[in-house]
């Protein structure tokens, strides 16, 4: 049994793991590797293994650094089965889609200029009709009900915490010809717990070795304990000026949380009734689809549901999806709060709204996730006084807020006590999915508190034995 790292090693996006045992050959996760565009291009085009040879896949989650290169897999010559929970199937199916489009107007844009300097042109991973295709591949697979996908091999997953369907994954394995018997675990990305919408990460139980997530090594989230505090004063002094607030946020899960939050807030009085627009049509669409999937949700929103208080359909709450309709926006007086994409401000509508309202006074502009370094959200995170936008030079003069308890991603503490919870010998542990800096710094805590685990930091390209 081995275990060989073709993605998220030492850098957090491109997650692929390859498992071979009994002469089947299994993936973990299909992700999209984004990085500097001509070695990002290169990385997911060519897969380090044939895909027509791989006996099945299994996906943790639906974020495209996790998903987002399945479509080119099929594409390749992959034909079997690729297991996910129901939701994670829903959510795939819109944000694959997405990606195809995005890929095609990037490649269409990189191409114009590579063709007026005679290079050679690149051709999209992928289109919308490939990532059609590959969803016709996917076996949904519930919670904590265990299946036979390859000879020898048991899946089961369990409540990962961190987005609508996302994963653990439990794998049963038994080598034929050495009859050992080991319980892998592969953590997918690990949520905080005591979510506002989601469940708390299930505990893996008798498990003997772990491919482990370290995205927040030696990082702490802010306490959520005076959050709640902290966005209504954010809000009420924007609404009391008639203002607006902005709040960029990534499609899946970031925004139906902030619905979830805001919709609590409207209902205990703490803010002032005012119209709320998620505009962006990704978001608009994922919202539906959190709609179906009550099984996800924690006790309080799920009985909240059957109550008929359904934080996705409150009073005031306006769906926007057709690109006029997001322009009228900006015609309106406030007091009012829009939820837009892309969270990093680098691309969808968000940026028009920035583009329109950086330079009022009265504007908020919250953010309530993570920015990449050089990304406009950063920029105005980090209190930069002049950004450009649509290459024009704007002054900010808006006010920008940040919240950062809103993370999807345990931090360095919260994926010790997961690690501790997790029952068995634990023996092995490879750390995936953080930058170098991250991880070593995870990998030094893990060595102090588990002195009895072997820790370390896979290497991409890396082989290692599972066992032995």
């Amino acid at each position: 049994m081995t275990i060989t790292f073709h993605g998220a090693a030492e850098t957090t996006t491109g997650s692929q793991h390859l498992l071979e045992i009994n002469g089947k050959r299994i993936l973990l996760d299909c992700g999209l590797y984004q990085g500097h565009r001509e070695d990002a291009y290169d990385r997911n085009k060519q897969f380090p293994f044939e895909p027509a040879q791989l006996d099945c896949v299994i996906l943790s989650h639906a974020h495209i650094d996790h998903c987002g290169n399945l479509p080119n897999l099929s594409r390749q010559g992959y034909r079997g089965n690729i297991f996910a929970t129901p939701a994670t199937r829903d959510l795939c199916q819109i944000m694959l889609a997405d990606s195809a489009r995005i890929q095609m107007a990037d490649v269409e844009y990189v191409n114009r200029k590579k063709a007026k300097k005679g290079q050679k042109l690149f051709t999209p991973l992928y289109d919308e009709r490939d990532a059609e295709r590959c969803l016709r591949q996917f076996v949904t697979v519930d919670y904590h009900r265990p299946m036979l996908v390859a000879d020898g091999v048991t899946l089961t997953f369990i409540d990962a915490g961190h987005i609508l369907g996302s994963a653990q994954v439990v794998l049963d394995l038994h080598e034929h010809a050495s009859g050992e018997k080991k319980r892998l675990l592969f953590s997918g990305d690990v949520g905080r717990g005591s979510n506002d919408l989601l469940r708390d990460p299930d505990i893996a139980e008798n498990i003997d070795a772990v491919i482990m997530e370290s995205t927040y090594g030696g990082r702490e989230h802010e306490e959520e304990t005076g959050a709640r505090d902290k966005i209504c004063k954010v809000l009420n002094t924007a609404l009391a000026n008639h203002g607006r607030v902005i709040i960029p946020a990534f499609a899946v899960e970031r925004t139906q949380q902030i619905l979830v939050v805001l919709h609590e807030l409207f209902r205990q009085d703490r803010i002032p009734d005012v119209p709320v627009y998620v505009d962006s049509p990704l978001a608009v669409s994922a919202t539906e689809i959190f709609r179906l999937h009550p099984e996800c949700f924690n006790e309080g929103i799920y009985d909240a549901l059957f109550q008929k208080n359904n934080p996705f359909g409150f009073d005031g709450l306006h769906m926007v999806r057709q690109a006029k309709d997001s322009m009228k926006l900006n015609q309106l007086e406030g007091p009012f709060i829009i939820i837009a994409a892309s969270g990093m401000c680098e691309a969808g509508r968000v940026v028009h709204h920035l583009h329109n309202n950086i330079e009022d006074p009265r504007t908020i502009v919250l953010f309530v996730g993570y920015c990449a370094e050089n990304t406009l959200g950063w920029k105005l995170r980090n209190g930069h006084k002049e950004v450009n936008i649509f290459g024009d030079p704007h002054h900010v003069r808006a006010r920008i807020e940040m919240l950062d308890s809103f993370s999807g991603h345990a931090d360095h503490s919260e994926l010790l006590d997961w690690f501790q919870r997790i029952t068995g010998p634990k023996k092995q542990v490879w750390l995936v999915h953080g930058e170098v800096a991250r991880s070593s710094i995870l990998q030094q805590a893990m060595k102090e508190k588990f002195p009895q685990c072997e820790t370390g930091i896979a290497r991409l390209g890396q082989t290692a034995g599972i066992g032995g």
